[in-house]
């Protein structure tokens, strides 16, 4: 369900009405893809599901970081830190067309520990087929 009492069906059917059914596939493979060469620790393959200019939120630290380079330092320093997993258990669209996803967090210390067990929602802009801008709400 989205944020706006609609469930998944309701999502897809108003978006088929809007003629649009087929974007919303795409970005929805388009966003699990990207978990899972997150996942991968496959950088590359995560990068190009993001446009060269993605503001993506700094879970660390606060704040983005702002383009590819910026996000392979992010993540390469991250992935030294820490073990964290993403799945995507729900897709949904808000009213603004961003696709909200709850996801299942896991992030384990180097030595295997849990460090959090969580669910979370990324929130993103697709543009031009590219991740342009994600959040991450608690």
């Amino acid at each position: 369900m989205d944020r706006s009492g609609h469930t998944l069906r309701t999502c897809a059917a108003r978006n088929y009405d809007a003629g649009i059914v087929g974007v919303w596939t795409v970005d929805r493979d388009l966003l699990a893809n990207a978990s899972d060469a997150f996942n991968a620790r496959d950088i590359d393959r995560a990068l190009a599901a993001m446009h060269a200019e993605v503001d993506w939120p700094n879970g660390m630290e606060g704040g983005y970081v702002h383009g590819h380079g910026a996000v392979r330092d992010y993540w390469t320093r991250q992935w030294r830190l820490i073990d964290p997993r993403v799945e995507p258990r729900r897709f949904g669209i808000d009213e603004t067309g961003r696709i909200v996803v709850d996801v299942h967090q896991v992030i384990r210390d180097r030595s295997g520990n849990t460090v959090a067990d969580q669910m979370v929602q990324h929130v993103s802009t697709i543009r031009d087929g590219l991740i342009r801008h994600m959040e991450i709400r608690k």
